[in-house]
């Protein structure tokens, strides 16, 4: 199979640098075809705008999707976009690694979505959800929070973690045609002891040597 492996953290020792390493390191071992797109190592620019395209369908006045309507016609996608939609078609299976930070992506991250998810090559017209592009792919987020489970159910003081990842499976996973994996979560890594994680990380690479055979999960509509 083929897998993008996207990491969206600053540190490499932190727990979600070891998470990375795990699912590169487990499915390298299993035989997949695995690429990489570490956002900080790559120093990837977050801001979109013009230095997204190569040349301008309106150089007066810039309208994002009507940019990348124009890049899409015309192969005029700048470099470091091109080379991350290429992985994304390329892909069977998409992974994002990323801490929780203020009950969303990280900004880094966040930023390579409004950048790669570009309209015309990503989505546009009758080609989202069910019809997406991505259709017939798989998306898995695997992430770390800060606080414990406990807080992120429905009454908690945080709410319910599904409520808060829909936005990112509901409405940029699935909006570009990819079926979602139920998500990896570990909550508060930085309260667990070095066991505990050792755990946790084996607990992830046992998940991936199955990964191939997942059934997406239901993320709802509404």
């Amino acid at each position: 199979m083929k897998i993008l492996v996207v990491l969206a953290h600053p540190e490499h020792q932190s727990f979600n640098g070891a998470m990375f390493r795990t699912a590169v390191a487990t499915l390298s071992a299993d035989g997949h075809e695995v690429r990489t797109s570490d956002l900080h190592a790559m120093n990837f620019d977050p801001v979109s705008g013009r230095h997204n395209f190569l040349s301008a369908k309106d150089p007066d006045y810039f309208k994002q999707q009507i940019e990348e309507m124009h890049a899409t016609e015309t192969y005029g996608f700048a470099e470091d976009i091109e080379s991350e939609i290429q992985k994304l078609e390329w892909c069977e299976l998409m992974i994002w690694q990323f801490p929780l930070w203020w009950f969303g992506l990280p900004a880094i991250l966040k930023g390579w979505v409004d950048r790669v998810f570009a309209m015309g090559r990503t989505y546009g017209g009758d080609r989202i959800y069910a019809n997406g592009v991505f259709k017939g792919k798989r998306a898995l987020l695997s992430l770390t929070t800060g606080g414990p489970a406990s807080a992120y159910v429905k009454g908690a003081f945080n709410g319910d973690i599904q409520a808060i990842l829909r936005p990112v499976q509901r409405g940029m996973l699935q909006f570009v045609g990819f079926d979602v994996l139920a998500p990896q979560i570990t909550y508060g890594p930085v309260r667990l002891e070095q066991d505990a994680r050792v755990e946790r990380l084996a607990a992830y690479a046992e998940r991936l040597k199955n990964i191939a055979s997942e059934k997406p999960c239901d993320v709802g509509i509404y």
